[in-house]
């Protein structure tokens, strides 16, 4: 590695930090870089000051190559870039930061190269994106077109079929192996569900649609051309991907592609944090890149936490290190030790609710606003009982990892016309937003549909369409808006204020809350604003989806402070004063009773790693002793009794602190010396017949 001197703004940084900024710069055969970055240890920052290093050093930031999770992610990223050189560069550090123009997630700059690239991929430019309730529903009318919606014995559902189609895809496996694995029941299945995908292939290109699977399978496809690799990779002196253990093996060969020897090629990541199997994403990415390249990458680990007390890393430390593989790492602290985590014991659900909402309420009162507290569970329906608790309190929440914004059916049918206007050959879309009009069912918008496609101009096509019979003046206002907007007299995004006008009164006749449904409308459209074009906007909001109506547009209350409700999985990178995790019991953490394969366990392991990890000062884990089976009655009492998690065994308790609520008042009044029952309940019984 070439000496670099010490530069002022690195003095920030702790020395393994510092090692990873400047690896490799200036150096003409560097070594590709693994950086091993624990929970809390500055990931981000130290990125971004490499980020902003090769800036400093005189790196083309139109040729550096940043994929992230999030295309919020990278944005956040480009700021603090700009932040960190403008303490050398001055002014100028705005405009080389405005010039990392290649910053986004994999699907969003895959889908940029494909359209860069179409000419030599045989594809239209001009393709739309669908995410995934419209890759279902395209599945699902290729499912009825093969008859396989008609069958004997029970097919598998369209939501299946593109799940077994995703995992096949993005795993690089055989269809075999996938059923094999994780679809048992379908097994039988496999030669139906092989034509089926074809026939999906063939639709999706016919009306020139991507999915999200295509956008990384299109790419890899193309990189398997060493000419096109060559030109796409040359395109790049530096490629750096954020959070590398959620990658999947499609993404690693595309990566792999475009630096097959190494050379610039930076990945991040904590293979203690692999949480996202399913969605195909392989920890054997991670654990397996040093030993891709000869010779083997260069590993540095950022072991130093800035987030948690000492207390908290320790436990946190003891579940990870009964990992079967890892990389060797401990995470530490300067922080003060704090109060052991800890493991809440509750009778049930009930309790456990109520438990939360009065710690919550507690930690208020002490100081600690809403905000700074969250709770966490495995799966978004573990939290149904804690939402009642909490609106009886009246304490507002937000929750992450339940409906997305975007899958609301009002925000659908509005992006629908849009769609459809910027590509009306697109199937799924025009027959979602033909059916909105009165007098208009699948066999009339399968009509129109039919006409339009087989025309080399699809939109005037539209105008020459026999009208469907019952639909009246809603058909000559509908082509009329379709006219408008695909010729862009508004301009964007003033045209989309065009659309929603055209929507208002449908919404106002199919659903009841029309009202509030229309202040999210408004909020798309403000959204809109932030994209310089309906193609940008369409593409960049169906990959990049909001997580919660908050992550744009303020939070959906009057209430300024509002407690934090999520997923494991949605909480990965964020950080909070106080975290309680629901249902640590086996069940819930792991997700299922049964053994599972070993490398699902693992991950289950990292799940319950991940969420301890979220935590600064305060962290309990909540350990429920019953849980009441679903489908009985509100009276009935059938429950099943739960285990604590089988991550924390016996060995382990010393980390924690062990509490059983709710805590005995002295209203409850005396126990027995021994410690038993205040009423010896058999002992009575035993004594009527004596």
């Amino acid at each position: 590695m070439n000496a670099v001197t010490p530069i002022a703004y690195l003095d920030t940084l702790n020395p393994a930090q510092r090692r990873a900024v400047i690896h490799g710069v200036g150096a003409v055969d560097a070594s590709p870089l693994l950086v091993i970055a624990g929970a809390g240890s500055g990931k981000t920052n130290t990125l971004a000051h490499r980020v902003a290093h090769l800036l400093v050093s005189g790196a083309d930031p139109r040729r550096i190559l940043l994929m992230t999770f999030s295309r919020r992610a990278a944005s956040e990223m480009a700021k603090r870039v700009e932040r960190i050189a403008r303490k050398v560069l001055g002014d100028g550090a705005g405009v080389l930061a405005d010039a990392l123009t290649w910053a986004g997630t994999f699907h969003g700059i895959g889908a940029r190269l494909l359209r860069d690239c179409a000419d030599q991929l045989g594809l239209d430019p001009a393709f739309t994106i669908h995410d995934r309730e419209d890759s279902a529903d395209q599945m699902n009318l290729v499912r009825h077109e093969l008859g396989f919606s008609k069958t004997e014995s029970r097919f598998p559902t369209k939501g299946t079929c593109l799940a077994i189609y995703s995992r096949c895809v993005n795993a690089e496996l055989p269809i075999e192996d996938v059923l094999g694995r994780s679809y048992p029941w379908c097994v039988a299945w496999a030669a139906e569900l092989k034509e089926l995908f074809a026939a999906y292939v063939e639709a999706k290109q016919t009306q020139n649609v991507l999915d999200y699977d295509d956008l990384l399978l299109y790419w890899a496809q193309a990189m398997s051309d060493p000419g096109i690799a060559a030109e796409v990779g040359s395109r790049f002196d530096h490629v750096m991907v954020d959070e590398y253990q959620d990658t999947n093996r499609l993404q690693s060969s595309i990566l792999l592609a475009l630096k097959p020897d190494g050379r610039g090629l930076t990945v991040v990541g904590d293979d203690a944090q692999s949480i996202y199997s399913f969605r195909a994403a392989t920890v054997r990415n991670i654990l397996d890149f040093p030993a891709a390249f000869a010779p083997p990458a260069e590993v540095i680990t950022l072991d130093q936490n800035y987030r948690s007390t000492s207390a908290i890393l320790s436990a946190a430390n003891a579940v990870i290190d009964l990992a079967t593989e890892r990389f060797t790492k401990n995470l530490w602290t300067d922080r003060a030790t704090g109060s052991p985590p800890q493991l809440v014991h509750v009778r049930d659900e009930a309790d456990q609710a109520r438990f939360i909402a009065e710690k919550v309420l507690e930690n208020r009162e002490g100081g600690s606003t809403l905000k700074q507290q969250a709770v966490l569970f495995r799966a978004s329906h573990h939290s149904g009982p804690l939402e009642i608790e909490l609106t009886r309190r009246n304490i507002p929440f937000v929750k992450f990892g339940g409906l997305k914004f975007l899958d609301s059916a009002h925000i659908k049918d509005l992006l629908a016309l849009l769609r459809f206007v910027e590509n009306p050959r697109d199937k799924v879309a025009g027959f979602r937003v033909l059916q909105l009009l009165p007098g208009v069912g699948p066999t009339s918008a399968q009509r129109v549909l039919e006409h339009i496609v087989q025309a080399s101009a699809p939109i005037e096509a539209l105008g020459t369409a026999p009208a469907p019979p019952r639909a009246g003046d809603d058909w000559t206002a509908f082509v009329a808006a379709v006219d408008e907007l695909r010729g862009g007299m508004a301009g964007w995004p003033a045209e989309i204020e065009r659309a929603r006008r055209w929507y208002e009164p449908h919404l106002e006749r199919i659903h009841e809350d029309a009202g509030t449904r229309q202040a999210d409308l408004v909020q798309l459209e403000q959204i809109a604003g932030g994209y310089p074009s309906r193609e940008r906007f369409l593409t960049e909001l169906t990959l990049d989806p909001p997580d919660a109506t908050s992550d744009q547009a303020g939070v959906p209350h009057l209430d300024e402070d509002y407690l934090i409700l999520s997923t494991i999985h949605s909480a990965k990178g964020q950080e909070w004063k106080s975290v309680f995790v629901m249902n640590t019991v086996d069940g819930c953490i792991p997700i299922d009773l049964g053994a599972g394969a070993r490398e699902e366990i693992e991950e289950e392991r990292r799940l319950l790693y991940v969420a301890m990890t979220r935590a600064k000062d305060d962290l309990h884990l909540v350990v429920p002793q019953r849980f009441f089976t679903h489908g009985q009655s509100a009276t009935g009492d059938r429950h099943v009794y739960a285990n604590r998690t089988r991550f924390i065994p016996n060995a382990l308790l010393g980390q924690f602190e062990r509490v059983a609520w709710p805590v005995a008042s002295v209203a409850d009044g005396p126990r027995s010396p021994s410690g038993g029952p205040k009423v010896d309940v058999k002992a009575k019984m035993r004594g009527m017949w004596r």
